[in-house]
């Protein structure tokens, strides 16, 4: 009956760029490789498809696809869930013309209308939609009202408050998790061909950012020498995948050994070149090591220091289970989540709560599309930081 599928809003899915840079490049493969009457050079050939693929991706998004699809008239719709998080949805929705649907009316699970209150809503509201959280609405006489009356007297499209929230926000609702959500939505394995693929990925990137470590090091050397004494690396203590205990290995950007203190908690500053470090992050291109070692990957949820990763687990539900995965360097909260000013890493509870809505959204959604998306934004992170 509900929708998992948001057919609403324009989608986001990362794999949509990736099969539609696919199907490009086998076009061009067919064009050139198979009808080799054109007389083009190799080079001239990987330049022209370079430039074409630029434009027609630049024109199409610019241009094409907002007209064909932003909807002339917003659907108002009626949401059937309470607590922070719906709030949070109807907030943004009902500021943003660009979702193309306006809430009309917010009911709570435990106290919704009677059948006749219910039709009368929909008809005055003139709603087309309906979101329903469905893992709160226990209740027979909705159910049946909407198997037997809304769908038919309505024609109402019916989507899933869950679904809904994570195509508007990119994480998924915390307050909606339970352990029958990860048997569901996450599995500590993915595909072989996800896994190989990402594996040799891993392997590649760990070898550049080696070099890439061996050519600043005397650099680092120097600079942290004329500020003062202190180590040029720092092993720290993290949890890896299923919760083992990895050391890794970075730049030491800080007077002394991190402990995993947040802002405030310590006296403990950021050195002059840590600063530069952190802001380009090189500080982590240490961890190469660790990604030969398989401990940890380019792309994942991030890991905590031990001690960090401790008291967040005793502080938040489920907290543990973002480990399900091998974590990464960099991930999909890394690149969507803002923090506050000055700050690369969440510092209070709150922020790590949303952190971790980031991190399971990642779990749950993860593919080589997503991670192209999270690689390249990163890529543009670094760039856009060390321009500031």
């Amino acid at each position: 009956l509900y929708s998992k599928r948001i057919v609403l809003f324009p989608s986001k899915t990362p794999d949509a760029l990736l099969t539609t840079q696919i199907i490009n490049i086998a076009f061009a493969g067919l064009l050139f490789f198979l009808f080799p009457v054109f007389g083009i050079a190799p080079k001239t050939i990987l330049g022209i498809y370079l430039i074409c693929s630029l434009i027609s991706i630049f024109v199409w998004r610019l241009f094409v696809y907002p007209k064909i699809s932003t909807q002339s008239k917003r659907l108002s719709a009626v949401l059937i869930a309470s607590g922070k998080e719906a709030e949070e949805l109807v907030s943004q929705v009902n500021s943003n013309v660009r979702y193309g649907l306006e809430f009309s009316a917010v009911w709570d699970p435990a106290s919704l209308p009677s059948e006749e209150d219910f039709l009368t809503t929909i008809k005055q509201e003139r709603a087309s939609v309906l979101v329903a959280d469905t893992h709160n609405v226990h209740n027979d006489h909705f159910t049946a009202l909407l198997y037997k009356n809304a769908s038919v007297e309505c024609s109402l499209q019916f989507v899933e408050f869950e679904a809904l929230y994570e195509e508007v926000f990119d994480r998924v609702p915390l307050s909606r998790l339970s352990h029958e959500w990860f048997l569901q939505n996450v599995s500590p394995e993915n595909t072989f061909v996800y896994a190989s693929v990402k594996r040799a990925l891993d392997i590649l990137g760990a070898f550049i950012m080696g070099i890439i470590t061996i050519v600043i090091t005397p650099i680092i050397f120097i600079t942290n020498r004329i500020e003062g004494n202190g180590p040029l690396f720092i092993v720290q203590t993290r949890m890896g995948r299923r919760g083992a205990i990895v050391k890794t290995y970075k730049f030491r950007s800080m007077r002394f050994a991190d402990g995993g203190a947040w802002a405030g908690e310590t006296k403990n500053t950021v050195t002059k070149v840590g600063k530069i470090l952190r802001i380009t992050s090189l500080d982590e291109f240490p961890q190469f090591l660790n990604i030969f070692a398989g401990d940890i990957s380019l792309i994942g949820p991030r890991n905590d220091i031990e001690i960090l990763g401790n008291r967040l687990s005793e502080a938040l539900p489920y907290y543990e289970a973002r480990y399900f995965v091998k974590p990464g360097i960099t991930g999909w909260a890394q690149i969507n989540q803002q923090y506050e000013q000055g700050n690369l890493s969440p510092q209070s509870i709150e922020e790590s709560k949303t952190r971790l809505a980031y991190d399971f959204f990642y779990l749950k959604h993860r593919s080589l599309g997503l991670d192209l998306v999270i690689a390249l934004k990163t890529f543009k992170r670094m760039l856009f930081r060390l321009g500031n």
